[in-house]
């Protein structure tokens, strides 16, 4: 078990996003991606509701929501406050990434079970997913960045009002080492009553 422990603790510490433009255009197998996405299935769920839900393009299908992403942005941005520079990233952000995952809270109709347990659920699911990747060595961009959270991207997946987008995730494979690091240790995070 110690060992396990061990294999589970370097997996976690050395997980990092990785930029997008860190990627080197190398095709990830959609095997694969299936793959981590079985493992987010097996976030804790209460009432069984399962609210993950997960769009993916892959390398064929990719630049059709960069291109979405990008006009949604200069549709929906005031004309003082458009960037030209963020509308060029949003459109030509998976250039080196292989797929696009879209991951979002899907509400159930069991109103006894509060939104915010559906979003820790799968926060959960996301990260099993996360962690999935790092152990298949690929590389995850995950932001929150552009129309993430905003209506007109909701309304482009045709999601429901209740419906939460958490993150936009690229995925690819990279030839960089990223390492981490945490601002200060846990015991300045926990209090043992």
């Amino acid at each position: 078990m110690e060992t396990t422990f061990k294999q589970l603790e370097q997996i976690i510490i050395n997980r990092r996003n990785i930029s997008a433009s860190l990627m080197n255009g190398i095709i990830i197998e959609d095997d694969k991606i299936n793959k981590i996405l079985a493992l987010a299935n097996w976030a804790p769920t209460h009432a069984h509701t399962e609210p993950w839900r997960f769009i993916v393009y892959n390398h064929l299908s990719k630049q059709s929501f960069c291109d979405a992403h990008a006009a949604m942005y200069q549709q929906h941005t005031p004309e003082e406050n458009f960037i030209l520079a963020t509308y060029e990233k949003l459109q030509y952000m998976a250039d080196k990434a292989s797929h696009i995952v879209i991951a979002y809270v899907k509400r159930g109709d069991n109103v006894k079970i509060p939104a915010i347990e559906e979003t820790v659920a799968t926060s959960i699911a996301i990260q099993n997913f996360l962690l999935g990747a790092y152990t298949l060595n690929i590389a995850v961009h995950f932001t929150t960045g552009g129309m993430t959270h905003k209506q007109p991207m909701k309304d482009y997946f045709n999601l429901n009002h209740e419906d939460t987008i958490l993150g936009i995730f690229y995925l690819g494979y990279t030839n960089e080492e990223k390492t981490g690091k945490r601002v200060s240790g846990i015991d300045t995070k926990v209090v043992w009553r």
